[in-house]
């Protein structure tokens, strides 16, 4: 059976756990707002993010940081839902 991405236990790893605290950034806190607004709203459910996260290919994943899994989810959940067309979010990032 292949491991999807998220799935760490076991895997072998010489780097050191990072347990500093840090400051988020403002992009972090809102995305952090989008989503609990939006599962507020039933427009999300927590398995739905799960799901989405687990589902992100390995090299996107492990390039991306916690929040930056959050958006990638966020946006393909609203895509799927028809919330967002295919492509809008990039459309207005670029306008």
């Amino acid at each position: 059976m292949k491991r999807a991405a998220h799935d760490r236990g076991g895997w072998p790893t010489e780097e050191p756990i990072d347990r500093t605290e840090h400051e988020l950034e403002d992009w972090e806190l809102r995305m952090d707002a989008i989503e609990n607004v939006l599962e507020q709203h039933g427009v999300l459910k927590t398995d739905e993010m799960r799901r989405g996260i687990e589902s992100m290919p390995l090299v996107a994943y492990e390039a991306a940081s916690y929040y930056e899994r959050w958006l990638f989810t966020v946006e393909t959940i609203l895509e799927e839902k028809g919330v967002l067309a295919r492509g809008e979010v990039d459309a207005r990032m670029q306008a």
